[in-house]
């Protein structure tokens, strides 16, 4: 504790505190539901520039894939300046940078489509990369809404973070097409941009970072026990964002909440891009129908968080990661060798809702394992574990492509399974590196 500190009692540091830890959550889940969305606004328009441009099937990929894939990759430094700067300059960052894509996109579409797109193609990759800046967003908000809680209640309040901030992908997936139906394409995006400018509004005027870092930057610095009283969480980084990611990379932990994350939220991810084709190859569902069925188990796995988290808090995590692996494994093998479409709809609900769990006791566990480096952390488990979502799907390919027909898109579902089972016994390793996750 600085002199200024010893001087000045819990009252007196209190009062120069700003903000809420309830505010702070809901701001952040709001600046991540807005920023989320860029994977569901842009992912439409990719076939359209397809057949405009003439782009190969691996152009074609790659524009689909560059907003998630730079929305995961940016998850790793950008989490980890949480530890350095607190979370609002990283957030509004890369907030304003989805902006700025967003805007690029509708001049686009105002000045160019359909007609005049011959060479666009390098222009559509830069505006995919900042319109995925905003998934990044979500490992910054993890570090923010735990430096602002403790531990007792952080799983209540990452799970309502994650669980509501993700439910925009189907919600969009389900509105967006009404919208463009209704007022146009370039209409609906305008839309779309105007609520994603207030949120950054919103976010921008009203966020306050967590205490310990309203009071560094004063000049204070507080014992971590006194931190819960000035009305944030219990842990302070103890760190920079390069020592963060340095020091939370040498912890075993790390990785194996990484490779859980990966199969939980990166399969969420697998599940939601394969589902569609699964539906209609297999049970010749019309894509509207199939469209519908994925934004269901999307919504699922997105709001199942928020209870799962509030759970974390009061039950063991114990058997509730185990649990959760088997309902997803369970699940899966289901939709591997099911014919029943009931069935399978059932199972896939089974699995969104084990991911879903699951996800939210990841990011409980990881203040517990990594409490010096909570951003750090954040950084390496949101972005390499939401690459699951690119790895699993073309692995599933090679399964469907050997098998053939519209039974090898169930039994592509297979490799999947099998990563669930080797999981299951690391979550037993897990336990016996830390009594405290026996809570």
């Amino acid at each position: 504790m600085t002199d200024s500190a010893r001087t000045m009692s819990v009252p007196d540091l209190r009062a120069q505190v700003r903000g809420s830890r309830a505010q702070a959550l809901w701001l952040a889940t709001l600046g991540f539901f807005g920023g989320f969305a860029g994977v569901s606004i842009f992912g439409p328009l990719v076939p359209k520039f397809t057949d405009l441009i003439g782009l190969s099937p691996f152009a074609a990929g790659m524009l689909a894939a560059i907003p998630s894939l730079t929305g995961s990759l940016l998850r790793i430094p950008f989490g980890a300046a949480v530890d350095r700067m607190g979370g609002k300059k990283p957030f509004l960052t890369l907030l304003v940078a989805a902006n700025l894509g967003v805007v690029g996109l509708l001049v686009l579409l105002g000045t160019s489509y359909p007609d005049g797109m011959a060479g666009s193609y390098p222009l559509l990759l830069v505006l995919g990369a900042l319109i995925g800046c905003g998934i990044a967003t979500f490992s910054v908000g993890i570090g923010q809404v735990s430096y602002w809680y403790p531990r007792s209640q952080q799983g209540g309040a990452l799970g309502t973070y994650a669980g509501l901030g993700n439910t925009s992908p189907g919600l969009s997936s389900m509105l967006l097409p009404l919208a463009v139906g209704g007022i146009g394409m370039l209409g609906a995006y305008s839309v779309w941009f105007a609520i994603l400018l207030a949120l950054t509004l919103a976010y921008l005027l009203l966020i306050k970072d967590a205490p310990v870092f309203q009071l560094r930057a004063r000049g204070v610095e507080v014992p971590q026990a006194t931190l819960a009283e000035l009305g944030g969480g219990e842990t302070a980084p103890g760190m920079g964002a390069w020592e963060g990611l340095k020091h939370a990379a040498r912890i075993p932990a790390t990785w194996v909440l990484t490779f859980f994350y990966f199969l939980s939220f990166g399969g969420f991810l697998a599940f939601t891009s394969w589902l569609p084709t699964f539906w209609h190859a297999m049970y010749g569902s019309e894509l509207r129908t199939a469209g519908l069925l994925t934004a269901s188990f999307s919504l699922l796995s997105a709001l199942i968080r928020v209870p799962g988290g509030i759970l974390s808090d009061r039950v063991s995590i114990r058997f509730a990661l185990a649990g959760n692996f088997v309902l997803m494994l369970l699940g899966t093998v289901v939709l591997a060798f099911s014919g029943s479409f009931v069935l399978s709809l059932i199972a896939t609900m089974a699995v969104g809702a084990g991911m879903g769990l699951q996800n939210a006791i990841v990011f409980k566990l990881l203040p517990r394992y990594i409490p010096d480096a909570v951003g750090g952390a954040s950084g390496w488990i949101g972005g390499l574990g939401a690459l699951g979502g690119f790895v699993i799907p073309p692995v599933m390919g090679i399964v469907t492509g050997a098998v053939g027909g519209a039974v090898g898109y169930a039994r592509g579902f297979l490799p999947f399974a099998v990563l669930v089972a080797v999981a299951l016994p690391v979550v037993a390793l897990l336990h016996r590196w830390d009594h405290r996750a026996e809570d």
